[in-house]
């Protein structure tokens, strides 16, 4: 099944049930919010209540609380740290890697060849049917005959389905 077909069937789905709630719009009493005037107002009213509720915390972690930005910027100082495994600061700029990997040629031809294998974005290039079939597993992506006409007018399908 398609891409274009299963979102054809979600669009339609969504109209359905869109046409149920627009036939329940006058019972605002159900809702728990204590503006019921509209489901506008309910909604801020939520929003409202969502955004008071984070709190900055650096010393716990939960779904409530969010780091502070020098808890962040500490945070990512570790990582760097735990990926450069120790190695000397001298290393950590591109210009000491790149005098590094020009002083020790034994490895650049296996490098260079490996590179020359890469998906590239910023150019034209060919590959088999299976180097492609391999590009798309390696990044997760799908064929183009599995998306289906992307010109699909969704809003048109939608739009059919309210009535």
């Amino acid at each position: 099944m398609s891409l274009q077909t299963q979102l054809n069937s979600f669009v339609l789905r969504v109209a359905e049930e869109f046409n149920t709630v627009k036939g329940r719009t006058g019972t605002l009493t159900a809702l728990t919010t204590t503006d019921k005037s509209s489901l506008v107002a309910a909604i801020n009213e939520l929003k409202a209540a969502i955004v008071t509720a984070v709190m900055i915390d650096d010393l716990q972690v939960s779904t409530t609380t969010t780091y502070s930005s020098n808890k962040v910027v500490t945070l990512l100082d570790a990582l760097k740290a735990d990926i450069l495994g120790g190695a000397d600061p001298a290393y950590d700029t591109l210009l000491e890697l790149q005098q590094a990997l020009q002083n020790d040629q034994s490895g650049i031809a296996a490098l260079t060849s490996a590179i020359d294998k890469r998906v590239r974005f910023d150019a034209a290039q060919t590959l088999t049917v299976l180097e492609q079939q391999q590009a798309r597993t390696n990044i997760g992506a799908v064929a183009a005959t599995d998306i289906g006409d992307v010109a699909t007018d969704f809003v048109a399908i939608f739009e059919a389905a309210l009535v």
